[in-house]
C-alpha cells in the first residue's frame, strides 16, 4: 500500500480538490454535474445530519488523489445496519498506486467501528479495472439492481 497516503474525512478547505475530483467521477460515468449539483453534494458532506459522509486520499504534498462517499442503510430482514459505498473515484494519474484499496480499507474499518453487517456498493459492468480491485476484496453478488423513475 502507498505509504505515503492519508486517508480522512473531507474538509472544509478541500472544496476545490474535490470538486476536481468528483466532476472526474461524473465525466467517467458520463453523467452531466454541474456545479450547483456538486454545492448540494458538499453541503451533504458537511451536514451532521445529511446520511452522506465521504473521506478523501490525501497524499504528503497535499494533493488530494481520490474520495469516496458512503451512508449506512437500514436492513430490516436482517434486523442490521449496513454501509452503502455511494461513490469511488480514483484520480487517472494516482491510479495502481493503491488508491483505491486504501480507500476501502479504511471505508472498511469504519464499517467494522459502526457495526455494519455488510459494505454494499455496485459498478457498471464494464468498469473493468474497478471490478478487477472489488474481485479481490469482496464477493460479488447474484443480485440484479433496478431503476424505477417516480
Amino acid at each position: 500500500m502507498n505509504t505515503d497516503l492519508t486517508i480522512r474525512a473531507v474538509h472544509p478547505q478541500d472544496r476545490a480538490n474535490w470538486g476536481q475530483l468528483y466532476a472526474g467521477y461524473a465525466a467517467f460515468y458520463r453523467v452531466e454535474q454541474t456545479e450547483a449539483m456538486r454545492d448540494t453534494v458538499w453541503a451533504w458532506l458537511h451536514d451532521p445530519a445529511h446520511e452522506s459522509y465521504g473521506l478523501v486520499a490525501q497524499n504528503s504534498s497535499g494533493n488530494l488523489l481520490g474520495l469516496v462517499h458512503f451512508r449506512a442503510f437500514a436492513r430490516p430482514l436482517s434486523a442490521t445496519r449496513g454501509g452503502f459505498l455511494d461513490d469511488l473515484f480514483v484520480a487517472p494519474d494516482a491510479r495502481g498506486g493503491k488508491v483505491g484499496v486504501a480507500l476501502i480499507a479504511a471505508l472498511r474499518a469504519h464499517a467494522k467501528a459502526q457495526g455494519w453487517s455488510v459494505l454494499r456498493w455496485i459498478t457498471a459492468e464494464n468498469n473493468y479495472r474497478a471490478r478487477a480491485l472489488y474481485d479481490q476484496l469482496a464477493t460479488r453478488t447474484a443480485w440484479v439492481t433496478y431503476d424505477l423513475k417516480p
